[in-house]
Formats: C-alpha cells, structure tokens, sequence
C-alpha cells in the first residue's frame, strides 16, 4: 500500500472549522482527525474599515482559508474536505475542486499519486448566504511584489501611467523592500501581512506525511483580494507572463506555475464577480508578454540590480544561492542583454562555467527533458537567450560551449513583436505592453 492510500485511508476526514478577522489578525482552524492547524496572517495597521460591507469582508476572508487549506489537506490527502465556516455552491465546490486538482499536479506527479477529478476529494457545504453588496467607489492598484525582475517592470509601467501604486509583500525580507525603494515607493505605503504556517503541520511533514507543492499563487490572490477590499483599491495587477502557461512534464498537465496560469486568472476573476459583485479588478499587466521580453525591459531599470532577488533558496538572506535552476535560469536571460561582469556584479559568481548544473540547464533547453520545477519560462525563451548570449562572448563559458555543441545549427525563434491576445489587461494599459512587445 502506498503512503498516499495509507494516509488518505487513516484519515478520512478534513475540516474547516473557523476563521477570525479581527483588526490585525486573521487566524484559521483546519482539522485532520486530533491534529489541529492554526495558520495566522497578521497585519501592520488595521485595515477593516474600509467602504465594503462587512459581508463582503468576512467573505474575502473565508475564501483566503480555503486557498490555505489545501497546504494542510495534502499532508493526509483526506477525502472528504467538510467546511463547517462558510457555505458554498455546487458551482462554488467545482470550482475550488478544479483549483485544487491543476494546482496540485506537481505534488502528484512527484509522489506518484494517480489522482482523479471526480474522486479525489468529495468538499461538504451548506449553501452560500446571500450576500450584501456595496459598490464604493474604487482608486488606485495593489501590486504584489515578491522581489524578482516581473514585478519591477509592473511598477516601472504603472508609475508610467500614473496610477496610485499600494505594493503588497508577504512576509516582507529586504530584497522586496528594496524594490519598493528603488522604485521610489516610500515603504509606509506598503502593505504587508504576515503570514505564518502553523508547526503541526512542520512536525506531520517531518514524521513522514506528505509533501509537496501547493498553488501559492492563488493565496497571493485571495490576500491580495481581501486587503484590496479592506483599501477599496480598484485594481490587483500581477506580473505573470505569457510563459507562465506552459506544461512542465512532456504530454501530461503538471504546471508548476498552475495558479499563474491564465486560465487561473480567468478563473479567479469569474469567481469574484459571481462570488463578490463588485469588488477589485484582478488581471496580470505582464500576461501578453514572454519573459524574454520581460527580461529585456527590466535591464532599462539598473537601479533594481542590487535590489532584486528571486532565488527560493536564497530568499530567507536576500542572497542569490548560485546552485540551484531558477538562478542559471535568471542568469540566462539576463545574458542576452548583459555582459559577464554586469552579472557577477548581481549572482556574485558566473553561472554559466557552473557545469554541476549541468542537469539543470538541459532541462531548461532540451526538448524531451522535464523542465525544472521552479518558475522558469518556456524552452524558446531559454534557447533564444542563450543564442544571443553566445554572440556577446567571444570566449564562451563552459554552459554556453554546452549549449554550442547541443544546437550547432540553431536558428532561435524571435520573439519580438510577440503579444499574447489571450489577457485580461485593461484597455488603457495594453499601449504600454505594445511598446514593449515591439
């Protein structure tokens, strides 16, 4: 019997018991037989006062606790998921079930859980309250900012266009304050919550209950949501990219980046508009762009060089780690726009002579090879990066002579003038992509 079926056949049963906003604290109390989790998220000031109603609110908040319990839930993969805090439709119960299935593609994929839609997980729930609507009026866009280059460019363009910039970072660390400064954002118009994990589930991972990837993503949308309610805001613009939708593992459905996805973004905006009426308008301003675009922009900004930092295992000290795929791969695209001593100047070494990554970098540019499970963009973008970075090196490092020998003949697919038609970007600042894209 598998740990997946000995688990999920121990404990049948997952609940929801409870959430509680107060005025700067929301903690939740999810359940697994006498295993209790109470996940917190804490916030600077009180932000409860806001023009929405109070329904509206509490709403936002239970949703939150939902995108959280699926974290909790896929230690024991419980099938039955009973919410005893809030009511949700059928279509309601669809749709989490839909978030939670695509979202946890990889966590199966790498347990080697042959997971089905229809029985994976069975969610009890009374039927939604009718809610009570306000519409204030709405101003300005909450921008999620986690500290890489996607984010900076979604600043540089909105302060372009003059919008009222609130940036939102979780769990602020110096490389996300640091963007914020070097955009000229003073830091007390930031918000940041805390969020905290509770222990219990630290200790059932340690004794050898499941693990594995969760859609983080859609908890930035649903905190994002909830303190945009609370600043009655009118937009919650993140800074996905086109490459964002890409499968990871050749002919299945694992996408490590699932929640970034634009099917998810369409997703979460009918759930808002069914769930909340009138409420902020969620959309990624990067979404018609490659980050091979992305890329090219942000080098226009080397104010944010010492500043940024997007290396998961390097982010708890605002390092660049240099050992792991997601910093080759930054390294990569920025190699098409920068010379080597620009670039030891940002990662501390050159990554590209880093042959122990070597397993790493044919993941990232071979067809065949499953890509590495980090948000990382499509196999062209790489291999385009790497051609122009070959033509800026007249004595090229180890990878890039990889590289070379790999694709002799290669004739990269340009991306310029790629626009991805299939965004939710609002009319007034699709001009700003289309300069980009060009």
């Amino acid at each position: 019997m598998s740990i997946f079926d000995e688990l999920s056949e121990k404990h049948p049963l997952f609940i929801y018991h409870s959430y509680e906003l107060s005025e700067k604290e929301l903690v939740f109390h999810f359940q697994i037989d006498n295993y209790h989790f109470y996940p917190k998220w804490e916030f600077d000031r009180d932000y409860t006062r806001g023009n929405f109603s109070r329904e509206q609110l509490e709403t936002a908040a239970f949703s939150l606790g939902m995108a959280e319990l699926v974290s909790y839930w896929k230690c024991a993969c419980c099938p039955t998921v009973e919410v005893r805090c809030g009511g949700l439709s059928e279509w309601q119960k669809n749709w989490w079930k839909k978030l939670y299935f695509n979202g946890l593609g990889e966590f199966f994929y790498r347990n080697k859980i042959d997971a089905k839609f229809e029985d994976f997980m069975t969610i009890i729930a009374h039927e939604p309250a009718p809610l009570c609507e306000v519409e204030p009026a709405l101003s300005g866009a909450l921008v999620p900012v986690g500290g890489g280059k996607d984010s900076v460019v979604t600043l540089e363009l909105l302060k372009t266009a003059g919008v009222e910039i609130t940036p939102f970072i979780i769990n602020a660390r110096g490389a996300t304050r640091a963007c914020v400064e070097a955009a000229g954002i003073p830091l007390n118009r930031a918000v940041c919550p805390r969020r905290t994990i509770d222990k219990t589930l630290l200790e059932r991972n340690a004794a050898g209950w499941l693990n594995g990837h969760t859609p983080f993503s859609a908890v930035v949308a649903f905190s994002a949501l909830l303190c945009g309610i609370m600043l009655n805001v009118k937009y919650i613009a993140l800074s996905n990219e086109s490459s964002a939708n890409e499968t990871y593992v050749e002919g299945k459905n694992v996408n490590h980046q699932y929640s970034k996805s634009t099917e998810f973004e369409r997703d979460f905006r009918e759930y808002c508009t069914k769930t909340f009426g009138n409420c902020p308008e969620y959309f990624s301003l990067l979404r018609p762009l490659s980050e091979w675009q992305i890329a090219r922009e942000f080098v226009k900004y080397p104010a944010y060089f010492k500043a940024f930092q997007s290396c998961n295992l390097g982010s708890k000290n605002d390092t660049w780690c240099c050992k792991c795929a997601k910093c080759l791969y930054v390294y990569i695209l920025l190699a098409a726009f920068l010379d080597d001593k620009e670039l030891v100047g940002i990662f501390g070494c050159n990554m590209l002579e880093k042959t122990e990554l070597t397993a790493e970098f044919d993941g990232l540019v071979l067809d065949g090879e499953d890509k590495p499970f980090e948000c990382v963009g499509t196999k062209n973008e790489v291999r385009l990066s790497l051609s122009m970075a070959l033509k800026r090196r007249p004595e090229p490092p180890a990878l890039l002579r990889r590289f070379a020998e790999l694709f002799p003949q290669y004739e990269p697919v340009s991306l310029c003038g790629f626009f991805d038609e299939d965004n939710c970007v609002p009319l007034q600042f699709l001009p700003l992509l289309e300069n980009i894209a060009k």
